[in-house]
């Protein structure tokens, strides 16, 4: 079967490579869920894979098949298999176990172990494929009338696993009600961050560097009913005097310079969680002693996160269906570029390097 990989280390290595079907007893215990994709969508990791910034392939292979973001119908499950059936509509994690207490009891989105294996990422292949085959515990079902909005159930499970780490860290405070919120960054994270924050009636403003006349990125912001800025208009520290320091920042740049410069305006009591990879070799200049200083005092927090487990999918499924109800249509508007076939490969990642309107690139694998 057709499968769309790079050769890790190599740039622009991009290529149709073959693979072997899989079947269900490829996964032990009659645990096995075969899938046809169906969708895969693709992202700035993918154009960095492809860039050689990181990424390995599995052991056996020299190269490394990508797409981390799938959606597909079920197509045949092994005989232990309980929570999805041949005909489901399913998305599935991306992280795989390895061997620390962590990996052990489920919680392989926050490994120990500085080796990790990432379907799509790293030492393990992804799903721009035809079919692929994973173990129930990693399978997600989608429901059909949230098929429209497929292969946005893996970075909403990132904005779900976000916001989730705020609140559990924020438990430290005992006492922690947020209301005023940025999000840096107006790509499928941070548009996703801003719907799981106002459906949880904070106020939230987005932040991005184009114009918000004539933007889609700004019209899809302010469909949830947050505040679009452009920062190219108001600079950080402005936007804070203007309208007070933020409890909250959801960081999705990937610019390690406003990721850093957002620790200079969180609010007292505040938390930021950093979702961007940030694979370059940028250095910046930080104020430390005054960043240190305030930082301390305010009782401020800083947090990673990264990945998701099934729980968060299974959040931010739910959030993408009340999203559908509070705000109907909006979400689907953040699709903006289908590629058809697995076959243009090539237009696919034309799009992620060159077209700066490419909100969501996105592989029509195969009809239903």
């Amino acid at each position: 079967m057709k499968a769309v990989a790079v050769r890790p280390g190599i740039p622009d290595s991009v290529h149709l490579a073959d693979l072997p079907k899989p079947s269900v007893d490829d996964i032990p215990d009659g645990r096995g869920v075969l899938v046809r994709v169906l969708k895969v969508g693709v992202d700035a990791t993918d154009r960095e894979i492809n860039e050689a910034r990181y990424g390995k392939p599995p052991e056996g292979y020299d190269f490394l098949v990508i797409g981390h973001e799938c959606f597909g119908i079920v197509e045949a499950v092994g005989s232990a298999v309980r929570k999805v059936r041949p005909g489901d509509y399913v998305t599935c994690t991306v992280r795989r176990p390895g061997r620390s207490i962590f990996d052990r009891i489920g919680r392989s989105d926050i490994t120990s172990e500085e080796e990790y294996y990432e379907r799509g990422i790293n030492l393990r292949h992804g799903f721009l494929t035809e079919y692929f085959v994973d173990d129930e515990e990693f399978v997600v079902r989608i429901p059909p009338r949230l098929k429209h909005l497929h292969v946005l159930a893996e970075p909403m499970s990132c904005a779900a696993k976000a916001v989730e780490q705020a609140f559990l860290a924020q438990q430290r405070l005992q006492v922690w009600e947020p209301k005023r919120a940025w999000v840096t960054g107006a790509g499928q994270i941070g548009l996703l961050a801003t719907l799981v924050l106002r459906l949880r009636g904070i106020d939230v403003w987005t932040l991005a560097r184009g114009p918000k006349e004539g933007n889609l990125k700004a019209e899809i912001a302010e469909g949830y009913g947050a505040a679009y800025v452009s920062t190219s208009d108001c600079s950080l520290h402005e936007l804070a005097s203007r309208y007070g320091r933020p409890d909250l920042i959801i960081e999705a740049t990937g610019h390690s310079g406003v990721a850093f410069e957002c620790m200079e305006v969180l609010g007292h009591n505040g938390c930021m969680v950093w979702t961007s990879i940030t694979g370059g070799e940028r250095t910046v200049q930080v104020p430390g002693d005054q960043v240190n200083l305030n930082w301390v005092l305010g009782n401020k927090m800083l947090l990673g996160s990264v990945n998701a487990n099934f729980r968060h999918f299974e959040s931010g499924i739910c959030d993408m269906a009340l999203g559908e109800v509070f705000f109907p249509g909006v979400t689907e508007r953040i699709l903006t570029h289908p590629v058809d076939g697995l076959d243009n490969y090539a237009e696919m990642m034309r799009l992620l390097v060159e077209d700066p309107h490419a909100l969501k690139v996105y592989v029509n694998v195969a009809t239903e």
